[in-house]
């Protein structure tokens, strides 16, 4: 009878470990996000399975169901379009193409501009980048000698314009040269560099590395190494650098098990951080503020019209807020990953955005003053790199170009600089200058009628597209045809400098404007009453099943394949083959 009881017993609690169990998985899958971008293995698996296709010469044009007067009107700006581009730019275009088959970065944004499907009979003066030789105020120069104005910010380094930026290089350089690149020992700038980004983070140490994905990698083993805890909490869609480690989805190919993505702005990952006890920290990228629960936005997968950029700063500083409560409460290192937005959102970043105070702070981009550099700010106990009861218990974080003499001449000019009143002044209004040029950016293109709407997080812009469109990734090569320098991303995201003036920014928006309406000239934005975002995602997803499976999915158009050899380019074509049955998307 006791061994019954004793078995009895034994069953209860088995049985309510299991539960227990259950229900912890449970929560934490409820706090994923629905998305693709939420579960990181099923991502990585699927992007696997997924078959390269691309888009004959006879569907290029009409992919929508576009009529062939309307086809045959997007040929015609298409050759037109590449022609101008030819004309303006055949040095820039043939020096790149000289380095395009030697660099591995050229290839790739080469290829990723547009969505995959039209990238094989894009013309190979839309595919390359761009080279420049000089910068000046707000614009750049490339090899044929045109000026662009500057939508790319640099990713991020060019906060207060390229002339400042050179004066910060070239003043640090003179603190400097008598040392020249000696390393291992410190130029005695670093005292006063270390002061300054201690006042500016309200943090106790510092830490100098190459990139900002190197400090990213020391906050996190860091936290892991101090609360003795194994996973990081990344919210879903946000970007810490390439590092696998904080990278589990798509392009990493290392099987990585202790990253918790979780849903931004999620009641559910709150539960899951107010419960488990395996977290040692939070990343969080403040950016994500402007989309959040999704990528960067970019031209290369913009297969629709349903991009959704909008920041709403009093939710977002709410949210931020709550988390950081449940990490004082639970011992988990709140990060603010601030290598984009340190000094561009205010004198201290994020936090003074925000008005929340991190545990750990890590900053790269324009601190180098236009050169390189990482940095880990941190609290005492948090940065310490050894254990004094356990002297063999040590964490290593070294490289050989931390601390270079001339990243600190530069960044010691930089930190001096916008300290001064003039920037300080700065930061105060600027804001809401930004907020107030997109607004009247948007009325114009209202009154242009143009099916576009600019969002802003600060000065940080991205276009959204207000039509159901296949073809909005074409804009991007109108624009800079038309003299506005744009980064591999497109039209995904403008970084705007603050030395932009009012007249400098009127001038883009006349720019963009005129590429507009060349853009509805040309036909791409053709729309149909039975045309929606929803119509051509399917379509493209049955077109992706079509290629990938070994089977045929039902809908799929019947010339879907690889061009045949007697087709001709797009460039080529005089006229596109269409009728109601050859109609894709919108049908």
């Amino acid at each position: 009878m006791n061994e019954l009881w004793i078995v009895s017993i034994l069953g209860c609690i088995a049985t309510l470990l299991l539960f227990r169990k259950f229900a912890i998985r449970l929560r934490l899958s409820k706090a994923k996000h629905k998305s693709m971008r939420g579960h990181s293995k099923w991502s990585r698996r699927i992007a696997g399975w997924i078959k390269f296709f691309e888009y004959s010469p006879q569907q290029y044009f009409c992919v929508d169901g576009a009529p062939e007067e309307v086809a045959q009107q997007r040929i015609n700006g298409f050759n037109a379009l590449t022609n101008k581009v030819k004309k303006q730019s055949a040095k820039t275009i043939d020096q790149y193409q000289q380095i395009s088959g030697d660099i591995s970065d050229v290839q790739f944004t080469s290829l990723y501009r547009v969505p995959f499907p039209f990238r094989t009979h894009l013309p190979d003066v839309f595919k390359l980048g761009s080279m420049i030789d000089a910068s000046q105020g707000v614009k750049v120069k490339d090899l044929d000698g045109q000026w662009r104005y500057d939508l790319s910010g640099s990713y991020g380094v060019n906060v207060f314009g390229y002339e400042f930026y050179k004066d910060c290089i070239k003043q640090g350089s003179s603190r400097v040269e008598s040392l020249g690149p000696a390393l291992g020992s410190y130029h005695p700038l670093i005292a006063d560099n270390v002061a300054k980004i201690k006042a500016i983070s309200q943090l106790d140490e510092v830490s100098f590395h190459m990139s900002g994905t190197e400090a990213v990698m020391q906050a996190v083993r860091m936290a892991r190494y101090h609360t003795k805890k194994t996973h990081l909490v990344r919210l879903c869609g946000a970007y810490h650098g390439w590092w696998d480690g904080v990278q589990p989805g798509v392009g990493n190919r290392r099987k990585v098990d202790d990253v918790y993505t979780l849903a931004d702005l999620s009641e559910q990952t709150l539960k899951v951080l107010s419960t488990r006890h395996d977290i040692a920290c939070v990343l969080i990228n403040p950016l994500q503020a402007f989309h959040p629960n999704a990528d960067s936005a970019s031209d290369a997968s913009l297969i629709a019209s349903d991009r959704n950029t909008h920041f709403d700063k009093t939710t977002y500083t709410r949210w931020l807020k709550r988390i950081r409560k449940i990490c004082t409460d639970r011992n988990i290192v709140l990060i603010f990953d601030e290598v984009f937005t340190g000094f561009r959102l205010s004198y201290r970043g994020a936090q003074g955005y925000f008005g929340i105070q991190a545990d750990m702070v890590t900053y790269g981009k324009t601190l180098g003053g236009g050169l390189p550099v990482g940095v880990l700010a941190g609290k005492h106990e948090l940065m310490k790199r050894f254990k004094h009861d356990k002297p063999v218990d040590v964490s290593l974080a070294r490289g050989t170009f931390n601390s270079h003499p001339y990243v600190l001449g530069a960044m010691n000019v930089f930190l001096e600089r916008i300290a001064e009143p003039e920037i300080q002044k700065l930061y105060q209004n600027i804001e809401q200058t930004w907020i107030e040029r997109v607004a009247h950016f948007n009325q114009l293109l209202k009154e242009s009628d143009i099916p576009i709407k600019i969002d802003n997080m600060h000065s940080i812009l991205s276009v959204n597209y207000l039509q159901p469109c296949a073809y909005n990734w074409m804009l991007q090569f109108y624009l800079r045809s038309n003299g506005l320098e744009l980064s591999w991303l497109g039209t995904g995201r403008f970084i705007m400098s603050f030395d932009y003036t009012d007249d400098d920014f009127n001038q883009v928006i006349h720019l963009f404007i005129e590429s507009a309406i060349q853009m509805r000239n040309d036909g791409w934005w053709w729309y149909s009453p039975t045309l929606s975002n929803s119509s051509i995602k399917q379509q493209f997803l049955k077109d992706m099943l079509s290629a990938s499976l070994p089977f045929k999915v039902k809908g799929k158009n019947k010339h879907q394949g690889k061009t045949n050899e007697n087709e001709q380019s797009p460039t080529s074509l005089t006229h596109a083959k269409n009728s109601n049955s050859d109609k894709v998307y919108g049908s």
